[in-house]
């Protein structure tokens, strides 16, 4: 008997979806672009009018804001637990420079936001919006660049947006909730005890863990907290075995491993396009000079573009100089700098804490064009330093 057949490790799924993950952000972008198209059309009214429609207690776009993206939610923890247990950020060493990387890429962007808006106190409430990098979107342009960035790269992109991820569910979980129904919450915390008697009896039945996930859902909904957030809890419930438990190729079917794969697609192909396009609409026809020099706007936009860049790349320099960490394996500080400009790219979890940040229309608009124009910004920067900054040949 080999070694590698006593000790095989599965791929990451961070690795096994890489190219998904490009193709589902390629379809990201085209939900958007249409998104505006259609806003901006004499179908406007039609597209507008849908997503306010009422279906049962809640609108069209409460349906897919609060339903939907739990479920993206859901794929969000379950990936956060693959790769923090048995993936890419098992080790510390391994978390280090995507974890600090992440870290000062939520920090300085929410600084300059609030530098921006330091005379608008109610506009601060809004400083976690350009904290988020989009996943999807960033590894949809490296998905552009081919062969010119190393795998490693892209495996610290998708780490550092994991560890993004975690922070901006934290920080949904603490800073956006309405006021708390404390029975409701009880509730949730006494469904959430048992998905984890459960899970830690290592009971494998997918579906009663989905049954008391809709059940969490619901009490979460009507506790006050966020409703998204029932998709991290139940995700930390779900079974995990590693290669470590099972040292054969076993533990790839744990319930985890089969959940998150059954997710993928969908939240990637349909659930997240259907969110972009929901969200992503908005009319410019009342666009003028004073909207674009609005303090909201800006600090949304210089918070992708520039505190991203100065956060992620700042952390990046900081470690490697002080000898704590190393680049990426055949990355130059060319290919580095243009990975930083992609963390800008914010879109997704962005608009979603725009949204829960701002009830008023009129400035969740601004909050868009800040998102808009801030995003392309960092894309189009990104794509243009990453294309022309070389690449070193793996000696592999």
């Amino acid at each position: 008997m080999t070694m590698n057949s006593v000790i095989r490790r599965p791929a990451s799924a961070l690795r096994a979806f890489l190219h998904s993950e490009a193709a589902g952000g390629i379809i990201l972008m085209a939900a958007a672009l249409a998104a505006l198209i259609v806003a901006n059309s004499p179908l406007a009214s039609a597209y507008f009018d849908a997503l306010h429609a009422y279906v049962g207690p809640l609108s069209v776009l409460h349906w897919i804001n609060d339903a939907l993206m739990a479920l993206f939610f859901l794929l969000v923890g379950l990936e956060i637990k693959r790769e923090v247990l048995d993936g890419q950020l098992s080790t510390w060493a391994r978390r280090t420079l995507p974890g600090v990387a992440a870290l000062g890429g939520m920090i300085v962007p929410g600084l300059v936001y609030v530098a921006f808006n330091l005379a608008d106190p109610a506009a601060l409430r809004g400083w976690a919006i350009p904290a988020a990098t989009d996943i999807a979107f960033a590894l949809g342009v490296l998905s552009l660049l081919g062969s010119r960035v190393p795998v490693s790269l892209k495996v610290f992109l998708a780490a550092l947006a994991i560890i993004d991820d975690l922070g901006a569910v934290i920080v949904i979980a603490l800073f956006y909730t309405a006021q708390i129904n404390i029975y409701a919450l009880l509730g949730a915390a006494f469904v959430f005890a048992i998905l984890r008697g459960l899970g830690t009896a290592g009971y494998r039945k997918l579906p009663a863990y989905l049954v008391l996930g809709a059940v969490l859902w619901v009490l979460v909904f009507l506790s006050g907290v966020h409703a998204t957030i029932a998709g991290v809890l139940l995700a930390l419930t779900i079974p995990l075995r590693t290669a470590r438990d099972t040292p054969d190729a076993a533990h790839e079917s744990s319930p985890l491993h089969r959940l998150e794969h059954w997710l993928h697609a969908p939240v990637a192909f349909l659930i997240v396009p259907i969110f972009g396009f929901a969200n992503a609409g908005v009319s410019f026809a009342h666009v003028t000079p004073a909207v674009l020099q609005d303090t909201l706007t800006l600090g949304v936009a210089a918070g992708l573009l520039l505190g991203k860049l100065g956060g992620v790349f700042g952390a990046v320099v900081l470690m490697t100089r002080l000898g704590w960490a190393e680049l990426p394996a055949h990355a130059n500080w060319g290919q580095m700098l243009g990975v930083a400009l992609l963390c800008g790219i914010g879109f997704t979890m962005s608009l979603f804490i725009g949204l829960l940040a701002f009830e008023d229309p009129a400035l969740q608009e601004r909050v868009k064009y800040g998102i808009l124009a801030g995003s392309l910004l960092a894309g189009l920067a990104g794509y243009t330093v990453l294309r022309f900054s070389g690449r070193k040949v793996d000696p592999s």
